[in-house]
């Protein structure tokens, strides 16, 4: 009996299932391999109209990919878990948070009011079927077991095969452990910039010319996150943003476990003799990672406290 294979998305975007159908040949000897019970992206079963419960299987594996958001989607969540055997957090959003969490620098009532207090449609209601918003967006592990997280905005095709595979095979996936500067190819010189320069600079480096001439994206003064980032997105090649000859942002999440991205980047910046004080948006620097209670709202002012 082949094992099941259950997928499910939460506040999400489906890059993370698209790139699972971008693994081609791959995708076709997983399938020989497993049976798919649980797809909403791709097998339309009508679920959500059955009720306020979820009536999931059971699955030797489970995938959950995006944050957690609101409480419908929790009770999904739990629903999976209690469903699946081994449970996998599978992309950024799921991980850590992703772009969702920037939500998490304001209220939900600040948020709301935003959406549709402010906007150019009928200003002042929100619609009557919306979920009920939790108090922010939370990586999935935050709220149920997660046995396996795979990180990436979307994660590399290949690696969620292989992971999947290894599973199967009853082996512990191999998953990059080094950051996205060490496996960088860019030449280091030890000594550059004493100021950021602006994002959407061009780097100092001739498109056509190989990546292992380009000299370090951040000696070059661009603020690049790859001290402080996971690697993997490239695979055995110099990372895909690096390819690209732009500045790593950050999409794999924080390379170790408990890491900030914010004080860990304003640390290798400093180390790099790099004046950060000039960072205009320093809560950019958590754009993939808020949830874990990194990106909270800011608290206003207590009038007063200030008058003491």
């Amino acid at each position: 009996m082949r094992p099941r294979l259950s997928f499910e998305w939460l506040h999400a975007c489906c890059g993370c299932e698209i790139a699972l159908l971008n693994s081609g040949e791959s995708l076709l000897r997983l399938l020989e391999r497993v049976e798919i019970v649980h797809f909403p992206l791709l097998m339309d079963h009508k679920y959500h109209s059955r009720g306020e419960t979820f009536d999931l299987p059971e699955a030797e594996i489970g995938v959950v990919s995006g944050g957690v958001a609101d409480r419908a989607q929790l009770a999904m969540l739990k629903t999976m878990r209690a469903r699946c055997h081994t449970l996998i957090g599978l992309g950024t959003c799921a991980t850590h948070g992703g772009i969702p969490a920037l939500r998490n620098q304001w209220s939900v009532e600040t948020t709301l009011d935003t959406v549709y207090g402010q906007s150019a449609g009928e200003q002042g209601l929100v619609p009557a079927a919306l979920a009920a918003p939790l108090d922010r967006v939370y990586s999935v592990d935050e709220q149920v077991r997660l046995d396996l997280c795979l990180p990436g905005c979307p994660p590399r095709p290949e690696t969620i095969v292989e992971a999947i595979v290894a599973l199967i095979d009853h082996n512990s996936p191999r998953l990059p452990r080094k950051s996205v500067c060490e496996t960088c190819p860019a030449q280091r010189q030890g000594k550059g910039a004493e100021r950021l320069r602006r994002f959407l600079d061009n780097a100092d480096h001739g498109a056509d010319e190989p990546v292992e001439r380009m000299r370090c994206l951040l000696e070059q003064g661009l603020l690049c996150m790859g001290p402080v980032t996971a690697g993997g997105c490239g695979g055995q090649e110099a990372p895909l943003c690096i390819q690209a000859r732009v500045p790593c942002r950050g999409c794999y999440g924080p390379v170790r476990t408990d890491g900030n991205p914010l004080l860990d980047m304003l640390g290798a910046l400093a180390s790099n003799g790099i004046e950060y004080r000039g960072l205009v948006d320093r809560k950019s620097l958590l754009r993939f990672s808020g949830a874990h209670g990194l990106l909270k709202p800011q608290r206003r002012p207590n009038l007063h406290d200030q008058g003491k």
